[in-house]
């Protein structure tokens, strides 16, 4: 490990440490997954993983969670919400994501403290702050602690740290929730949800790397896909058969974004 990264994450386990006991928004991220690591190698059997499953996250990466902490030995407990009934979500508001973080982490704060956990830690790290991100709102106002962004990572010393220590998700793809494909304004449901994850997931077994879809028009019928511009050509030689696969899913267009994957691009038009 380069001695940068390594001073950088001998201080995040200094923090913990300072923590006592911790419970660790896992979600099997790039970000939560590094955090859980850390708070282990701190604090042994005093960490707890909680995970909230709901429809906005892939059934896989609840299976990769629970398999993650499987085999490293840590205490597990899985909250379930339901996100579309939380007052206003569905609506879909620019806070929405701060609405929904509110409601998700004010649950996963109570499970942990049943099991005797009063401090709670996420993943978020000093790259989120370049966006708009809500949510960030909602976890100060609980108290909940950002031990990665408060020691100063970003995403690439994550990534490249994850790696020395051997994690699996060193060179996983960002995750967010799928409820960030969705335009402002434009409501979300069930029905869509689903839609866009097997739109995503087709294009992973495809072998594409980090990708989005997303959805727009209230009834959700087009579908703007983002691959990295390195796999342009790949996604024009395989846009018949991905094509005839998304009108089965109930997409009726299919678009390919010109300006390639990036984060937060629903957020474009609120930053501008």
């Amino acid at each position: 490990m380069k001695e940068e990264n390594k001073v950088m994450y001998d201080r995040l386990i200094a923090d913990l440490r300072r923590m006592g006991r911790v419970a660790v928004a896992f979600s099997s991220g790039v970000d939560s997954t590094l955090l859980l690591k850390a708070a282990v190698d701190a604090l042994g059997d005093q960490v707890l993983a909680v995970t909230a499953r709901s429809r906005s996250f892939p059934e896989r990466e609840n299976l990769e969670a629970a398999a993650f902490c499987r085999e490293n030995g840590v205490e597990q407990v899985v909250v379930e919400v339901d996100q579309l009934s939380i007052e206003g979500f569905r609506d879909n508001p620019p806070d929405r994501c701060y609405i929904c973080k509110k409601h998700l982490f004010t649950a996963m704060m109570e499970a942990a403290a049943e099991r005797g956990f009063h401090v709670v830690a996420e993943g978020s790290n000093m790259d989120d702050l370049a966006d708009y991100r809500p949510g960030l709102k909602a976890i100060a106002e609980l108290g909940v602690r950002s031990p990665l962004r408060d020691a100063g990572f970003t995403k690439a010393q994550i990534r490249a740290i994850s790696r020395d220590l051997g994690l699996p998700t060193w060179k996983k793809q960002s995750f967010a929730c799928l409820a960030t494909r969705f335009v402002y304004g434009e409501h979300i449901t069930n029905e869509k949800l689903d839609r866009v994850d097997k739109a995503e997931q087709l294009l992973m077994d495809l072998g594409f790397g980090q990708l989005r879809v997303r959805i727009h028009g209230e009834e959700g019928k087009l579908a703007r896909i983002e691959v990295m511009p390195e796999e342009f050509d790949k996604l024009l030689h395989l846009r018949d058969a991905i094509t005839r696969k998304y009108r089965e899913f109930g997409f009726d267009y299919v678009a390919m974004d010109l300006s390639g994957y990036r984060t937060g691009s629903m957020n474009e038009a609120i930053l501008k």
